[in-house]
């Protein structure tokens, strides 16, 4: 073993034998305090019941604080892929915080005849009910994170809708041009449906506070105190603040995976709605000068080596690939919660991988988003004037005045000349100056200001509306 490291035998046999991801579980830090804090409950529980001697819990649990404060996270050594359901991950644990305790008792690491990492740190445990009910912890902690950055990212939306209120653009249906909308509209609904992905993450953060923990191999609680599990719960809920709850049902908690699918499908969900609104940035960003070029983007770097000035929206398109890998983690989740056999599931540090990755990934997503594209996003307002004011959508707010004939005639007649709207409106002598600037504004345009009182339709024969100079209005 070597001599500075706080794990022991069985951490160095699973370094043989998982020489997988190259990423040892100490990349998710969240994993780790909440090992700890499992650990750390179970020794206070423990020492209540009799089961442990109080020196020996008393000095796991100020272990547990060193590890849980930024120290020894390096110890934490296992891959995060590995076989046995988690039991490297536990006995990685329980190596590294016995020695530590050793340590604080002024004795030699490997001292295991003064403080036992199975005997004492693992009392009353299995991997089987510490690494799920650790799995829970960490997710959790790791969705509360993602909540807040995805709500940041919401209100920063939000913020833009409010600032492109009155700016007005054209909306378009199956990338065809449609009807008016303003630019505040759009970025409103980007929030709004944040705002129910963010609803939706924070529904599923107490369906992970339901714990296995006292249901030790397989659910029958072999080798704990009948009393355990209830004191265990209850000093995690003093650890975190979070209504932890034994479930029912121990066996089955045991080897279901539901909730893992759960959380994940949210992710899912999240992530494509997310990448969704990256697609639409990056498309009313397009150009500068060929594309949509309706919003300009922060130019966060150079956008290629060999064509000077082309800047790319590089922030969306990373957002983008979280997506992706959100997506198919979810797919990993899935089978590797269908392939549990019996009492247990030995996928779980899969699905633990996949998850975290996944609430990780997302929460940095979300924060470059918001920082490095969003808050810096500006309009390009002449650009959406010169579009507006020559689109043919425009023509159906007039058609319940004009009717549908004369705005046809209109549409084409703006779509052959690319002249403005409302001049060939005027010209055709169908309405006032006045009469077509007040229909055509912004408010109504974009549906802010409603039409209460019945609409006048006006009948225009279509020959006349394309031959201006000769009207002939009823």
């Amino acid at each position: 073993m070597p001599f500075e490291a706080y794990w022991g035998i069985h951490t160095a046999r699973a370094l043989e034998n998982f020489p997988i991801s190259r990423r040892p579980i100490s990349v998710y830090s969240d994993l780790v305090d909440a090992l700890v804090i499992v650990k750390q409950a179970a020794a206070r529980a423990n020492a209540e019941l009799g089961v442990l001697d109080p020196e020996k819990a008393r000095f796991i649990d100020e272990a547990c604080k060193l590890v849980r404060a930024g120290s020894f996270h390096d110890q934490f050594v296992v891959g995060v892929i590995q076989g046995g359901a988690g039991t490297s991950t536990n006995m990685n644990a329980n190596e590294v915080l016995a020695n530590i305790a050793l340590e604080l008792m002024g004795e030699a690491k490997g001292r295991y005849d003064l403080l036992h990492p199975l005997d004492d740190v693992n009392r009353s445990q299995s991997t089987n009910d510490v690494y799920p009910t650790a799995v829970k912890l960490a997710v959790g902690f790791g969705l509360n994170d993602l909540i807040a950055e995805h709500e940041l990212l919401r209100a920063s939306f939000a913020k833009k809708g409010l600032e492109f209120n009155d700016v007005l653009k054209i909306g378009r249906t199956q990338l065809q041009d449609a009807v008016p909308m303003t630019l505040g509209q759009e970025f409103h609904g980007f929030a709004t449906t944040l705002g129910e992905d963010n609803a939706r993450m924070t529904e599923t953060v107490p369906l992970l506070w339901e714990i296995n923990l006292g249901a030790t191999a397989i659910g029958t609680g072999i080798t704990a105190d009948p009393r355990y599990a209830e004191r265990a719960r209850w000093h995690l809920r003093e650890l975190t603040g979070f209504e932890y709850v034994t479930a029912p049902d121990l066996i089955e908690a045991t080897s279901d995976a539901g909730v893992f699918m759960t959380v994940s499908g949210i992710l899912k969900r999240s992530a494509i709605k997310l990448s969704k609104i990256c697609n639409d940035l990056r498309l009313l960003s397009s150009g500068p000068q060929a594309g949509f070029g309706e919003i300009n983007l922060p130019a966060r770097q150079a956008g290629s080596s060999i064509m000077p000035g082309k800047v790319n929206p590089v922030i969306p398109e990373v957002v983008n690939q979280i997506a992706f890998s959100v997506a198919g983690a979810d797919l990993t989740v899935t089978m590797a919660a269908e392939g549990g056999q019996l009492q247990l599931n030995a996928f779980e540090p899969v699905i633990a991988h996949s998850l975290l990755q996944s609430v990780a990934w997302m929460t940095q997503g979300c924060h470059t988003l918001r920082v490095n594209c969003v808050d810096g996003i500006t309009a390009n307002v002449d650009r959406l004037d010169r579009l507006v004011s020559t689109s043919v959508g425009v023509v159906t707010a007039l058609t319940p005045y004009i009717g549908y004939s004369a705005s046809s005639a209109l549409a084409k007649t703006a779509l052959l000349t690319g002249r403005n709207i409302a001049d060939l409106v005027v010209e055709a002598d169908l309405m006032t100056r006045e009469r077509v600037t007040k229909l055509l504004s912004p408010a109504r345009l974009s549906g802010l200001e409603t039409i209460t009182s019945s609409i006048p339709v006006i009948a225009a024969d279509v020959e006349a509306v394309m031959n201006p100079g000769e009207p002939d209005l009823d």
